[in-house]
């Protein structure tokens, strides 16, 4: 599989997941979404992978949906979107290894959905959540 926008590695029986566009502040584009379905089905069937840990590179957790995608886009573009989104976040609770959050920085909107889909979430004391209104 070749990745662009997330980093795998392995650490003894823990596979760690980094989203990896600290330029866009980690934000979930098509692109990205659709690296962590597919890494994700992959180590959900490696039974050497005790456990994953969802990292991100840079400051920022994850900012949610990448905004840049969500214009000028036809009705069956946004489906695609929030349809891969929501496959994401099905398949994080559908893998038979716990998944875990380790958010450093802030996590909004669709992030901080990410995380609350994780089975655990460990934030560092300068982590920040939110949601819009």
């Amino acid at each position: 599989m070749n990745l662009e926008n997330i980093r795998v590695a392995r650490e003894g029986q823990t596979a760690v997941v980094t989203l990896n566009r600290p330029q866009c502040r980690n934000a979930l584009s098509l692109g990205l979404v659709l690296e962590l379905i597919g890494c994700l089905d992959e180590i959900g069937r490696d039974r050497d992978v005790r456990a994953v840990i969802l990292a991100a590179a840079g400051k920022v957790f994850c900012s949610g949906h990448d905004l840049s995608e969500m214009t000028g886009r036809n009705i069956d573009e946004y489906r695609r979107i929030f349809d891969a989104c929501t496959e994401l976040m099905a398949k994080i609770q559908a893998i038979p290894q716990p998944v875990i959050a380790e958010v450093q920085g802030i996590a909004t909107a669709a992030g901080c959905q990410l995380v609350a889909t994780c089975d655990l979430a460990v934030a560092a004391e300068e982590a920040a959540f939110g949601t819009p209104a």
